[in-house]
């Protein structure tokens, strides 16, 4: 059973480690500006371009802060993984009664917290200097966080297990991997203008449904639930064999001894 009290101690352990590191706080803070600032400024020229039409600016507005829910729930388990790696804590961690299921619980939380916090961060952002409302998704913006959220925390625990297993000699995936699924979920544009065997990859992650229906409602106003469904079965999917596969690594490693990863 999950000792919350537990859970909750590494959740506050790593919004120290945020608020007293300023490379994260970057990453929190300043980064999100300027991609909005850079790529805002880019919607607006290709408005400009297409006779004023704000569909292109809030295409990328959209994709800028819905993206970073599935970036953060993702970095906060790699990164987070990584602190205790680099602190060389991870094998003092686990002498005490911590479960592992509750370190799970924990990057979980932590990177729920974190999204939300960088989320509307960026909204607030791209309200005052492009009076772009994320809030005229109405009840959908649930439905596509709750999605995202799952994508990220299922990549981020595949790319935990190698870290968990490989250690800091590719600590790289921590920070790029993301990268990876990047094109495929066609935040930016359209899965339509991949190439064909592009598309077909695409449609085998979650994440590109959902920023299919963002699209879709800010041209339509309506959104397909049978595609919502899918992402939402892919994710419970990916998810559990996620979790299953950062366990398993996790465990192996540790009949391997976790102090050769420090």
């Amino acid at each position: 059973m999950i000792n919350f009290n537990r859970v909750w101690a590494l959740v506050i352990r790593y919004a120290i480690d945020t608020r007293h590191n300023y490379d994260r706080l970057t990453d929190v803070f300043f980064l999100p500006a300027m991609d909005l600032f850079v790529w805002g400024l880019t919607g607006l020229y290709l408005a400009q371009l297409t006779n004023g039409s704000e569909n292109y600016l809030y295409v990328i507005l959209s994709g800028l802060v819905f993206w970073v829910v599935v970036v953060r729930a993702q970095y906060e388990i790699t990164i987070n993984l990584l602190v205790e790696l680099w602190d060389r804590n991870l094998v003092n961690l686990f002498t005490t009664p911590l479960k592992i299921s509750e370190w799970i619980s924990a990057f979980m939380v932590f990177g729920l917290f974190k999204a939300i916090i960088i989320m509307s961060f960026s909204a607030l952002l791209a309200f005052i200097f492009y009076g772009y409302n994320i809030f005229s998704f109405g009840g959908y913006i649930i439905l596509f966080i709750v999605n995202l959220l799952l994508t990220g925390w299922a990549y981020g625990f595949i790319l935990g297990g190698f870290l968990i297993r490989f250690g800091k000699t590719i600590q790289t995936i921590g920070w790029v991997g993301i990268m990876l699924i990047t094109p495929f979920s066609a935040v930016y544009y359209p899965v339509s203008i991949l190439p064909h065997w592009a598309q077909t990859v695409a449609y085998f992650i979650p994440s590109t449904y959902i920023f299919e229906e963002i699209r879709r409602v800010l041209f339509t106003g309506a959104v397909s639930y049978d595609k919502l469904l899918i992402s939402f079965i892919l994710n419970i999917i990916y998810l559990s064999f996620s979790i299953w596969f950062f366990v398993w690594m996790f465990h192996k490693s540790r009949r391997l001894g976790l102090g050769r990863l420090i």
